[in-house]
């Protein structure tokens, strides 16, 4: 039936491209907090650390209590390893789409206070909290464990 189809083919692999496009976001940069990717200071890296990492969410929360601003700074760091795990495997697709993009609209309104509204535009975090809500909106997500799940039940 896919095959058949074109148009249901391209949906499915929109669909696709962009699930695997928000997990992989989520993930490196989840993991470059934990040092995965190796030092700070290397090309490739943004953070390399816990350290680097939670001076800078500290900055862009600075209208918060540090130690608020700490505590959130883990909760996003889990919530965006979880729901890029998750996107990847397709796996509760659609709540891990709403759990990015309510935690990337977050930061994006955080960012906004703190820099000006240039900020997130210039790094396009709106754009993928619009992306993760667009992706919970749609019908069925093909090629996913959520399909295999479906099929058994």
């Amino acid at each position: 039936m896919l095959l058949q189809n074109p148009a249901n083919m391209s949906k499915a692999l929109t669909q696709l491209y962009l699930r695997l496009a928000l997990a992989t976001g989520f993930i490196l940069l989840g993991f470059d907090r934990l040092g995965f990717w190796g030092p700070y200071g290397k090309p490739w890296v943004s953070w390399g650390d816990w350290k680097h990492f939670s001076a800078y969410a500290h900055e862009v929360m600075g209208f918060l209590p540090g130690g608020l601003a700490e505590v959130l700074a883990i909760i996003a760091t889990i919530g965006e390893i979880s729901c890029g795990i998750l996107l990847l495997l397709g796996l509760f697709t659609r709540q891990a789409a709403l759990g990015s993009g309510l935690l990337t609209g977050c930061f994006a309104i955080a960012m906004a206070i703190s820099y000006g509204i240039n900020s997130p535009i210039n790094y396009s975090v709106f754009t993928v909290s619009a992306a993760s809500f667009l992706l919970s909106t749609l019908p069925e997500y093909r090629w996913s464990v959520d399909v295999l799940l479906n099929k058994k039940n």
